[in-house]
């Protein structure tokens, strides 16, 4: 994945999440997110909106045969790290299926 940080905690924190849309807040700030497979399920596509400014947060997660390739957009890897380990997850949106692990 690149960079300095645990990438199995970072993958556990990932597919911990639920998929599809649901309501979350970090640091102290409430986010609208939607985590949903890409490439086949191959890839996982995180994109979030702050509700109340102007924060967004937006992610692809592949696996590999080599293991995990982060590729945030536009944004740092410390930033979405931050984002996806410290995320608490606060409701789902109706039809939002469980977590999924596909790690």
């Amino acid at each position: 994945m690149g960079g300095d940080y645990d990438t199995a905690a970072f993958s556990a924190a990932f597919h911990a999440l639920p998929t599809g849309t649901f309501d979350a807040l970090w640091q102290g700030r409430a986010y609208r997110v939607v985590r949903q497979p890409v490439a086949g399920a191959r890839g996982w596509k995180l994109q979030a909106w702050e509700k109340a400014g102007g924060d967004y947060i937006s992610l692809n997660l592949y696996h590999l045969g080599k293991g995990p390739a982060l590729r945030p957009c536009e944004m740092s890897a410390d930033k979405v790290v931050a984002f996806v380990k410290e995320l608490q997850v606060v409701g789902r949106a109706k039809g939002t299926k469980p977590a999924t692990r596909q790690a």
